[in-house]
């Protein structure tokens, strides 16, 4: 844990590569103290994770560029850059990116998701293709339920 405040020059942060998307580490549960993680996501047209809930984060988006379709609650939002999202912990959600490649910061509260994403890279790195049961145990391990189908091309 850290009690230093810092600063992040643009385009630093360490970098998940997971295949088809990345997420850059911008606020750490270590450099937070817990408090939060901040992951900037790069993600091509058409992308997105299955239907899920966080059992022990909120979640917050905020997109940077492109467009997200978010669906909360059974309603689908259009989510052009500068719209944010927040989503309870609880809540059942999932995006897909719009037409465009598009880019949005994931901010979990409290700090939340950084194994999940580092073992996803892990994975991508050495060539490994998850099935649908190891990404359902994997989201599990970090306080995720998978409510949806798993769609192709996720990982």
């Amino acid at each position: 844990m850290s009690d230093d405040a810092y600063v992040l020059a643009p385009g630093a942060g360490d970098v998940l590569e997971m295949g088809p998307f990345r997420m850059t580490v911008k606020g750490s549960s270590v450099q937070t103290s817990r408090a939060l993680t901040v992951l900037e996501a790069e993600e091509p047209p058409g992308f997105g994770p299955p239907m899920h809930v966080h059992e022990d984060a909120g979640e917050a988006f905020y997109v940077l560029s492109g467009e997200y379709v978010v669906h909360l609650g059974g309603t689908e939002h259009r989510c052009p850059a500068g719209s944010f999202v927040w989503v309870p912990p609880g809540v059942e959600h999932g995006f897909r990116v719009g037409d465009v490649a598009s880019r949005k910061l994931n901010i979990y509260v409290p700090s939340a998701m950084e194994g999940y994403f580092t073992a996803l890279a892990a994975a991508a790195s050495g060539g490994t293709v998850m099935t649908d049961d190891e990404l359902t145990a994997l989201a599990a391990r970090s306080a995720m339920r998978v409510t949806g189908p798993v769609p192709e091309g996720y990982v």
